[in-house]
């Protein structure tokens, strides 16, 4: 029978209610960002040509282009540290959370843009695409390994002594050999 540390499963549950209330107030947030109606004078064309609308912005200056990029990037990359928050693992190989997170933060990405072609005022943009899932990546790079070794390194010290872990080797009797 596996023990676990007291109160380690309460922990658990924690930090998964925690991650999965985050993420939904967040992709609230998001949705009421990116998906409400406009009342705008005049709308530009969808931008359907990769790094086109990068190269506008950046030919508009340094200052605002940081502006329109770090808002694309900063938009989706709390997903990064949420959705490994919200799945709750520590044990996890590091590059296929991130493959993960980022094939997640991408189909929101996608998803989003999709829904913005029926809303009024929103014009479609494939570099928020590309923006939105490099801050996705970038956010778990940044966060999640070393969130998860701290995780685990506080678990490992508060887990139960060895000698409370396992009750030693199985008994096995001893074979005796028969006589000829």
């Amino acid at each position: 029978m596996q023990r676990h540390r007291p109160g380690g499963y309460k922990a658990a549950i924690r930090f998964r209610t925690a991650g999965v209330l985050l993420l939904a107030a967040h992709l609230l947030l998001v949705c009421w960002i990116t998906l409400r109606p406009l009342d705008v004078p005049w709308v530009s064309a969808a931008n359907l040509h990769p790094f086109a609308g990068i190269r506008a912005d950046l030919a508009l200056g340094t200052r605002e282009a940081v502006r329109r990029i770090g808002k694309e990037l900063l938009l989706l990359a709390p997903l990064g540290v949420l959705l490994p928050l919200a799945g709750g693992r520590l044990a996890v190989s590091p590059l296929g959370s991130l493959v993960r997170t980022v094939a997640a933060g991408a189909l929101l990405s996608l998803g989003i843009e999709l829904l913005q072609t029926g809303v009024p005022g929103q014009v479609v943009d494939i570099d928020s695409l590309f923006l939105n899932t490099l801050g996705v990546a970038l956010a778990h790079v940044a966060v999640v390994p070393a969130l998860r070794g701290r995780l685990r390194r506080r678990a490992e010290g508060t887990a139960l002594p060895r000698d409370e872990q396992s009750q030693g080797r199985t008994p096995t009797i001893s074979r005796v050999g028969i006589a000829p």
